[in-house]
């Protein structure tokens, strides 16, 4: 019998955000006293208002960056299903930065990038995409090019020249510095050029994002990086499964506009069975994650094109209502996950973490809903309607698999 839990994690991160106690504590604070996520006259950028969709060059490419490989990425993405899938930024991530120029403002390499920034960004917008990029709030970047630290709204104004819609802002070289002030900074660096930027707060968790960043940035990375292993922790970087264990207890955080980001995608990479990736673009569905893919979309086997364009997945990732799903049950290796969807039904998860097939199943109590409830139900990998159930789902989950289903009124 699978058994529910408690949530003490979740409660406990819930208790130790600090904000005035009425609102008229909120309007008597002098605002040069208060953390910059506090201060009443902070407002969201308004992006994001469901999971960033797209492809970041790092997880295939790390610093083999170069114009060839985001020209391929951009036709790939464009005709290969995963535009009309909903992906729509190509990010660069590290190793794409020259050095300054003599009034401090930065410029791209140009043996990588020989027709500029600008020129690439104008043909990613041609095909109907979205051009996204990369910095530091550090004096350098973790690839030790230039950081932006005392830079921040000499490269903002530099990344809206050149029509970047998205920025991905690490944490290394920062030494004693602040995250908040660091990525309030940038923010306000973003807003200041007047150019709708989407910010990913790249801090890995250590000051506890999830905290102060919803009217910062619009997702914020709740972990070390994630390497294309099934869990375990592998250097500075974490398996799968691992970075579930890490991302899932803070799901009361994630919202509309703002989500709780388990680093990218590896499906594709080669280093899990497709199984395991089913599970884990599952899971970051589930998660309300973003789904920013990381392989080289290019050459795709069909098999990581079926996962990647998953509709029926992709829609519970996307769904309006904006609710990240957790874990309600678990025994063992085996585990109930639900997520609430805007049509006030229930997308549902059995997660077998086992080396052996398993039998799951969940009470429609388990998820919230009568017990009399009936529902409409589709599998979301075998793609294949099951009527209307009620009471309960069962299923026969292989190992390190999952099995999915959307229930609907």
């Amino acid at each position: 019998m699978l058994r529910r839990f408690a949530r003490p994690l979740a409660a406990a991160l819930l208790l130790q955000m600090t904000v005035p106690a009425t609102a008229q504590e909120v309007l008597d604070t002098d605002p040069n006293t208060l953390a910059p996520s506090q201060d009443p006259k902070r407002t969201a950028n308004g992006l994001a208002q469901t999971p960033p969709m797209g492809w970041n060059s790092w997880n295939k490419f790390a610093c083999n960056v170069n114009e060839d490989v985001i020209r391929r990425t951009a036709d790939a993405m464009a005709s290969n299903g995963m535009k009309a899938a909903g992906y729509e930024y190509i990010v660069i991530d590290d190793c794409w930065h020259g050095a300054r120029d003599a009034n401090g403002f930065i410029t791209e390499d140009r043996q990588r990038f020989p027709g500029g920034l600008k020129a690439l960004g104008d043909y990613i917008h041609a095909k109907g995409l979205k051009f996204g990029i990369y910095s530091d709030a550090g004096t350098k970047t973790c690839g030790g090019r230039p950081g932006s630290q005392g830079h921040e709204y000499q490269d903002a104004l530099q990344y809206a020249r050149w029509g970047v819609d998205y920025l991905k802002y690490d944490w290394c070289s920062t030494g004693v510095r602040n995250a908040e002030e660091a990525y309030a900074t940038m923010a306000d660096a973003l807003r200041a050029t007047g150019r709708p930027i989407l910010f990913s707060l790249c801090e890995w968790g250590h000051s506890r994002p999830w905290l102060w960043g919803a009217k910062i940035g619009n997702m914020w990375r709740t972990t070390g990086d994630i390497t294309d292993k099934w869990e375990g922790k592998h250097g500075y970087s974490w398996g799968v499964a691992s970075i579930v264990d890490m991302n899932e207890p803070l799901w009361p955080f994630a919202g509309l506009g703002h989500w709780n980001d388990p680093d990218m995608l590896e499906v594709g990479n080669g280093g899990l069975s497709d199984t395991e990736y089913r599970a884990h673009f599952s899971l970051w569905a589930m998660m309300a994650a973003p789904l920013i893919a990381g392989n080289d979309v290019a050459a795709m086997t069909p098999a990581t094109r079926d996962i990647l364009l998953n509709r029926d997945v992709i829609a519970v990732d996307q769904d309006p209502l904006g609710v990240q799903g957790h874990r309600v049950a678990r025994d063992g290796p085996r585990e109930v996950w639900v997520k609430p969807m805007a049509d006030g039904g229930r997308a549902l998860l059995f997660w077998n973490r086992g080396e052996t097939p398993a039998r799951i199943g969940a009470d429609w109590t388990q998820l919230g809903l009568p017990a009399t409830t009936r529902l409409r139900a589709r599998d979301l990998w075998m793609h294949k309607d099951l009527g209307r159930l009620s009471r309960r789902y069962e299923a026969e989950v292989a190992p390190h698999g999952v099995a999915m289903i959307r229930l609907q009124p």
